[in-house]
């Protein structure tokens, strides 16, 4: 970030005015009297000293203070400064190769502004979607397991995630919360052959740790492909009890 200082000068009628302040008059005359009041003529310099010392730090004060303030205001948040990182996150997104209609994000410390196009559909929670398949049938349910794949992106467009590498679909029961909040929240009302892009904010996010793919709060994308919805039920043998899902 470049930070221009305002130059400050100070202007003649500052100095003018604070030569005609009598009480900070330095008269060097006075220091010419008799020999014999040389203690008197010790106090008065210290006096005049003294004196200059206070034009000086009103004059300094004048022309820092100035500068302060535009030091200020050049950290307040500009049209350029948004841009620029519009596009900066534009051409890293383009490097890493991002699926049509991808989002983006303009970031600035912890502050995050999506742009999406309106094709996205935003839930009070603060989640968005965009639904590229509708599918068919039921929605699942609380107890019921969903078998689906996902590629998974963060903010920067780069893939972090994909059942598609891995060679087999995830299996997760719903309402048992083994899946991230955002995530469940947003295939809840997906639909089997359903194909569905689900932007999660950090609040329904992953928790973050070396544990997990996640090492920062941000905002996580999802594309996901609901393929099925099977029922469950827990079967129990002696002293074995399991959920078997169909």
């Amino acid at each position: 970030m470049i930070i221009i200082y305002k130059e400050t000068t100070i202007s003649e009628t500052m100095l003018s005015s604070l030569s005609l302040m009598p009480s900070l008059h330095c008269n060097s005359r006075l220091t010419d009297g008799c020999k014999d009041q040389k203690s008197k003529d010790k106090i008065v310099e210290n006096s005049c000293l003294l004196r200059r010392k206070l034009i000086l730090s009103v004059l300094v004060s004048s022309a820092v203070f100035p500068t302060l303030s535009s030091y200020a205001k050049s950290k307040s948040k500009n049209p350029y400064d948004e841009n620029r990182l519009l596009q900066q996150n534009r051409r890293i997104q383009k490097e890493n190769n991002v699926p049509d209609d991808f989002p983006n994000f303009v970031r600035e410390g912890f502050e995050v502004k999506v742009l999406s196009s309106d094709n996205y559909v935003k839930r009070d929670s603060g989640l968005l979607y965009l639904d590229f398949e509708v599918g068919k049938g039921d929605c699942p349910k609380d107890g019921q397991q969903v078998i689906f794949h996902y590629v998974g992106y963060n903010e920067s467009g780069r893939r972090i995630d994909s059942t598609y590498l891995q060679g087999s679909p995830a299996r997760i029961r719903m309402g048992t919360n083994s899946l991230v909040p955002g995530f469940e929240e947003g295939i809840r009302d997906m639909r089997p052959g359903g194909k569905r892009r689900i932007i999660i904010p950090p609040e329904l996010g992953p928790p973050v740790g070396p544990s997990t793919f996640f090492s920062a709060k941000q905002f996580e994308v999802f594309d996901v492909e609901l393929l099925s919805i099977q029922n469950c039920e827990r079967r129990t043998i002696a002293f074995y009890s399991d959920v078997v899902c169909n």
